[in-house]
């Protein structure tokens, strides 16, 4: 995934520092991530959410708000509105770049910024939320022993999830008055609500909130026993996919034009996890698939291996082949299923000639309907007829460089 530094400037002057995660082909959209104002533009799950994303073909800015991560400015000295307008000056920083950010996704007072900011921002079509608040003031029940010392002090340390802080008294305030009830319901943008019933920070009731102020397209999905931070692998992979899934339904992703020679297009595959073997597997912007291998074999066993997709295309093309016919022929097939198994078998087994080791494809096809014996046969015959098929019967040519 190619990442390029960005920076602009923030609300109070101040540069803020952002990263842009860019797919490995064209930029068919755009999305703004807003994070929780404990952590930073690099937290795992952002990290994470970006890849799957790129992988689908999106690209995704995550920046640090003023005095946070790597901007500039003191987080002491700002407030909810004045993060809003952070957001705001983001998704303009992407707009003069051509890139107006389609989708917004916010993490806790994230999210909440993000519910907040988003009719300000009219590029966006989707609006995704990850253990936000309902009720932004809602997360200061979570330092209530700092109050006093805030308001006295005007400024203090405070500990929020699972992080120090120091916050000031206008931001205490500020995020007490804000009000996102009614700007949740004139929304009018899809929105997807992720949150953890466990959420020991912002509680499960903060989304059933959120959820009932939004109108239709609306959804919502649980993230189980994930934490505030999201910070298990599994959850924070979770929740990529679920967002990646959702957000291609509302985002008008336009394909690129096919390259000569490639009517079908191009399959991307790009590498997902440098640690194992997960690959993003992308055919145009709609077709977004997992590979990976066992693991038994060192991977993550979240998607088909390549031989398990090399069987998945025999199988496909077989069945289609004969549904083409059957229908052609008029005949009564009710339903048609193929079992395909791969293994490798002394190439002597299926060519005496040779002594290496081949690949061989096991195909148990299942028909269904009232078919009479000789079109059953007929059928069975057509099914060496394949395209796939007779790719992986002839040798074929491989054309390998670099690019």
């Amino acid at each position: 995934m190619p990442t390029e530094r960005l920076t602009f400037t923030g609300h109070a002057g101040d540069t803020l520092v952002a990263r842009l995660d860019l797919p490995e082909g064209p930029v068919l959209a755009t999305a703004l991530f807003a994070h929780c104002f404990t952590c930073s533009k690099d937290i795992p799950a952002a990290r994470r959410i970006a890849a799957r994303l790129a992988g689908a073909g999106i690209a995704v800015l995550r920046f640090d708000f003023t005095g946070l991560g790597h901007s500039g400015g003191e987080f002491e000295n700002t407030s909810f509105s004045s993060n809003i307008r952070d957001l705001v000056l983001a998704s303009e920083a992407l707009s003069g770049r051509g890139m107006a950010p389609g989708l917004l996704i916010g993490h806790s007072l994230g999210g909440a910024a993000v519910l907040a900011a988003a009719g300000q921002i009219g590029s966006a079509r989707a609006v995704v939320t990850i253990g936000a608040p309902f009720d932004p003031g809602h997360v200061t029940h979570n330092f209530t022993d700092a109050l006093e010392a805030i308001d006295a002090e005007g400024v203090a340390e405070v500990y929020l999830g699972g992080r120090s802080i120091r916050i000031g008294r206008e931001f205490v305030e500020d995020v007490k008055a804000e009000n996102l009830g009614p700007k949740i319901g004139a929304l009018h943008k899809a929105l997807l609500v992720l949150h953890a019933p466990r959420d020991a920070t912002v509680g499960i009731d903060n989304a059933a909130a959120i959820f009932r102020a939004a109108k239709h397209p609306k959804s919502f999905v649980t993230l189980d026993d994930a934490d505030h931070l999201i910070t298990g692998p599994q959850d924070a992979e979770y929740a990529a996919q679920v967002i990646a899934a959702w957000a291609t339904r509302y985002l008008k992703l336009t394909p690129p034009v096919p390259p000569p020679g490639a009517p079908e297009g191009v399959v991307r595959v790009s590498e997902a996890d440098c640690n194992g073997f997960l690959q993003d597997v992308n055919s145009g912007p709609r077709h977004h698939v997992l590979a990976d291998e066992p693991l038994a074999y060192g991977g993550t066993d979240l998607g088909m291996s390549p031989y398990g997709f090399l069987a998945a295309g025999l199988g496909a093309c077989t069945s289609m082949t004969i549904r083409m016919y059957a229908r052609r022929k008029g005949w009564r097939l009710a339903h048609v299923s193929v079992d395909v198994c791969h293994d490798k078998v002394h190439a002597q087994d299926a060519d005496s000639r040779s002594e290496a080791k081949a690949d061989k494809f096991t195909r148990v096809i299942r028909l269904q309907g009232n078919l009479t014996a000789e079109q059953r046969l007929k059928l069975m015959e057509i099914a060496d007829k394949c395209p796939v098929h007779r790719t992986l019967e002839r040798t074929s040519v491989i054309e390998t460089k670099e690019g």
